[in-house]
């Protein structure tokens, strides 16, 4: 076999069975660190006997046999880690870990571990990336416009302090599986907001962060199928993933939802997070239970999606929808939200109005000045204060085509 398809089989196999090994390894020698220092030997490994030996059959299976090795091998090394050399002496390797259901729940229990609350947001972000996804910290650095230097600090204290609370390496109790995989969902849909429209940075669009998250929202869904929240969150990010191609022009301007060329929408995407929120649809129906944030973000934007034109879509369904959000999440981002919906079904004169209702929250946040400034140009008679708006919006904004677009608006009025 030439040294191409073989660098292929062992990025795919990363691409794989990273999260799947590390996992593992991380429940059977109840270490984060070594785990990861563990599986990045066996994936060296692989680089320098797979082109001698061969592909192996079960590349899953070559892999987790040979970090156990490595693991095994790092603690005897290690003899200042006296209670773990001891334990490793004991470990032969060929002796399987101890049952603890299917192999799936490792990958979960990890999850779990690295958006545990103790964790500050950012590093919950980075090492889920890290652990799950497999980036390298580099990688990771770059993705959120931080010094490679700091993220390897970030994510060696986040394990650091996963060690020192001394957090157990399996799934939280029933009791609090919801408050914990909220937090899960959380940290999955901030990686694909931070790729859908960056925050900073020269990208307007990560691709790469999207495709990301989408694979861990595709996880958790294997994982967890009976779940409605995560089924949800994967249709959200696959609807606003299908629109990636047309929101940004050739010039770098923002594009939005009503100008978008929709024949340049990812139609297969579509069709897939549609038959997703229609499994939900039917799930609530089946139980008369309530939908979450996530599976009405993804039924929202099933309408936007299922339009042939702006001009054809149902915004009455669409404030229907908000309104069962606000009474699942009434936060001040949601309402303004529903208030640009509300604005094509009653006017921006009653969308204003509530939007103005929102000023002492959002003051700070660009796409409350951008909402404002284009109601403001839409009731006519006030461009001086929609330039204001835009202004405040151009200057808050970090994405370099949001700011195109809001600077092209502003310099519209008349």
């Amino acid at each position: 076999m030439t040294e191409a398809p073989v660098e292929q089989a062992v990025a795919r196999a990363h691409r794989e069975e990273w999260a799947r090994v590390v996992a593992g390894l991380a429940r059977r020698f109840g270490d984060l660190g070594l785990a990861e220092d563990a599986a990045a030997d066996a994936f060296v490994a692989a680089l320098e006997r797979w082109p001698r030996d061969g592909v192996p059959p079960h590349p899953g299976a070559w892999l987790t046999t040979t970090a156990t090795r490595k693991a095994i091998d790092r603690l005897r090394r290690e003899s200042h880690r006296d209670a773990k050399h001891r334990a490793a002496r004991m470990l032969s390797d060929d002796v399987p870990p101890e049952p603890t259901g299917p192999v799936e729940d490792d990958r979960l229990r990890l999850i779990f571990i690295c958006c545990h609350p103790v964790l500050s947001m950012p590093a919950r972000v980075a090492l889920t990336l890290r652990l799950l996804g497999g980036l390298t910290v580099a990688e990771i650095a770059h993705a959120f416009l931080v010094p490679e230097t700091t993220m390897a600090r970030r994510i060696t204290r986040a394990k650091a302090k996963i060690a020192a609370a001394g957090i157990p390496y399996r799934l939280p109790s029933s009791a609090d599986v919801g408050d914990r995989l909220a937090g899960v969902l959380a940290v999955v849909f901030l990686i694909f907001n931070e790729g859908y429209l960056a925050t900073a940075g020269d990208d307007p669009v990560r691709a790469d962060l999207c495709d990301e998250a989408i694979r861990l929202g595709r996880l958790l869904r294997m994982l967890l199928p009976a779940e409605g929240e995560v089924t949800g969150l994967l249709a959200l990010m696959l609807l606003l993933d299908a629109r990636r191609g047309a929101r940004v022009s050739r010039s770098g301007e923002l594009v939005t939802l009503e100008e978008q060329d929709r024949s340049a929408w990812n139609r297969a995407l579509i069709a897939e997070g549609h038959a997703l929120v229609r499994e939900r649809i039917a799930a609530v129906a089946a139980c008369e239970g309530r939908p979450g944030r996530y599976q009405l973000l993804a039924a929202i934007n099933a309408v936007h999606t299922d339009a042939p034109s702006a001009r054809d879509t149902d915004w009455a369904q669409v404030v229907t929808l908000y309104d069962r959000l606000v009474t699942v999440d009434p936060s001040p981002i949601v309402r303004l939200n529903r208030a640009i919906a509300v604005a094509e079904v009653d006017g921006p004169d009653v969308a204003l109005a509530e939007v103005d209702r929102l000023s002492d929250a959002l003051d700070g946040y660009h796409a409350y000045h951008a909402a404002r400034a284009d109601l403001l140009r839409r009731v006519g008679g006030r461009s001086a204060d929609a330039r204001a708006a835009y202004d405040r919006a151009v200057a808050l904004a970090g994405n370099p085509a949001e700011r195109a677009y809001l600077a092209r608006r502003r310099d519209q009025l008349v």
